[in-house]
């Protein structure tokens, strides 16, 4: 059943006219679209998978996008993946990518996360300074079917109940809650008005009921001291943490291979170079971003960076953490330019739609379009590297009060509800962009799509394991070179 993408022509947007009408499709012809689609691909499909003949060896895969990468970062990008299954999961999108372009698609297309794991859902500041939660990685954003979503998510917390030692019986309620959960919002966006749709938020100040009701008095403090934490993580915190005076002035503190300052990591006159090219980035990144928050940016001036290494997946791709000043020695700002390369979707997941002419507004573009609030200094622009090479980099503040869940340890019950959180959020963040009338049609009120990604998920929770074996052998074989505990 694999190839079925586009077969339904895709989910037309609310807003997109029918071509044979000249109107907008009423809501009962959304409905019955959806309806139709889950005749033609039943949700039960959806619980198939097998590793498909000529299946690509992931260690290939891995290596492919390292041929892209700063070399000297990628040792480190495969010893953090070889920390767990879990790790593993986390830096292998384009793996799970080239998988979900053989399993059975739906063909209702939504703006798609691409990396939609447990870990990419987070906490972070709204430009209203209130905490809000939502989904916070984006670099795989691209237009595709809503379940690739729900599966890379799915799956993830299969992955991660197995890392916990969690029963299989365990297991299958967390998948089952999660997408019921998705699938219940969905039927509730469905039902609202588009406004109502669009200011919908996780602010942590309302969330939802029924979970907050639910959680134990050690899980409750647990939340509280989690949200109290990510209010301490700001621009100021940064400033402490990463800078320190030097010959008077002012500049990031070196923590190799992390953090390496400019000014450490090349010769003087290449140093001199990359900086002005960079300062030209953020000149003409600020053109980026609207007339007033243009204005903000403008106010700080630039006064040192450094390379940084970040996350599992994004490891070796060319990241810069930037030092401004504001107001004053004690007005700083710390924004973060990352490389943005072509979408795992697009590059296997066949799915192909729009090009772009920069992969950061891409990047960009798609979370304005997912998240329910942005950074107000979000923005993109294209740089050429010392080596002569163009790159895209989408840019944005580094530390905003960002809280994340604690995966280890976690109970069942504390996963359960995290994972409902991630799908009423991911729910939200595809209705958005998508025919939530029609998905929600698709779906019903039946739990069988959820027991179908039940079963996906487990089985592509085996296949992960035997991925994460297969770069543990290549290490093993010196094929790659790993370094660990960085």
């Amino acid at each position: 059943m694999a190839g079925k993408a586009g077969r339904s022509g895709g989910a037309r947007p609310t807003r997109e006219l029918d071509p044979a009408k000249k109107r907008a499709p009423t809501l009962g012809e959304r409905a019955q679209h959806g309806t139709d689609v889950r005749k033609e691909v039943a949700p039960e499909q959806h619980a198939l998978f097998s590793a498909a003949q000529g299946r690509r060896d992931p260690v290939e895969i891995l290596e492919q996008q390292g041929a892209t990468r700063v070399p000297e970062l990628v040792p480190i990008r495969y010893g953090r993946m070889l920390v767990s299954p879990f790790t593993f999961y986390r830096g292998a999108a384009a793996v799970m990518a080239a998988d979900l372009a053989a399993t059975p698609t739906s063909g209702l297309t939504v703006q798609l996360c691409g990396d939609a794991h447990l870990a990419n859902f987070g906490l972070f500041a709204s430009p209203e300074r209130r905490l809000v939660f939502d989904v916070n990685d984006f670099d795989e954003t691209h237009p595709g079917p809503w379940e690739w979503d729900v599966k890379r998510l799915a799956a993830s917390l299969e992955v991660a109940a197995r890392q916990n030692g969690f029963s299989g019986k365990q297991r299958r309620k967390i998948q089952l809650a999660t997408v019921r959960r998705y699938q219940g919002a969905m039927r509730q966006f469905a039902d609202m008005h588009e406004l109502d749709l669009w200011y919908a938020s996780t602010d942590t100040d309302r969330l939802p009921a029924d979970l907050v009701a639910r959680l134990t008095k050690p899980a409750k403090k647990k939340l509280e001291r989690t949200l109290a934490k990510a209010r301490t993580r700001d621009q100021y915190r940064s400033f402490k943490k990463l800078t320190a005076i030097v010959d008077g002035e002012r500049r990031i503190t070196a923590d190799p291979p992390l953090i390496v300052p400019i000014s450490e990591l090349l010769p003087e006159m290449a140093a001199e170079q990359l900086e002005l090219q960079l300062r030209g980035l953020l000149a003409r990144y600020q053109h980026t971003l609207q007339p007033d928050r243009r204005a903000l940016a403008q106010a700080f001036e630039f006064v040192d960076m450094a390379r940084k290494v970040v996350g599992v997946g994004s490891v070796g791709t060319r990241c810069w953490i930037l030092l401004m000043r504001g107001h004053g020695e004690g007005d700083p700002l710390f924004l973060q330019a990352k490389e943005a390369q072509r979408s795992v979707l697009a590059e296997y997941g066949g799915l192909g739609g729009p090009r772009f002419r920069n992969e950061g507004e891409r990047v960009v573009d798609g979370q304005r379009l997912m998240q329910a609030a942005s950074d107000i200094l979000l923005g993109w622009e294209t740089v050429q590297g010392i080596d002569g090479k163009t790159r895209d980099f989408y840019v944005r503040q580094l530390a905003d009060w960002k809280g994340s869940f604690e995966i280890e340890g976690a109970l069942p019950s504390g996963l359960a509800q995290y994972g409902q959180l991630c799908g009423w959020t991911l729910a939200r963040a595809h209705a958005r962009s998508g025919d939530r009338v029609a998905i929600a049609s698709y779906l019903g009120d039946d739990s069988t799509f959820a027991h179908a990604i039940a079963e996906f998920s487990a089985a592509y929770a085996d296949q992960n394991e035997r991925d994460y074996a297969a770069l543990e052998k290549a290490e093993r074989d010196g094929r790659i070179t790993a370094r660990s505990g960085v």
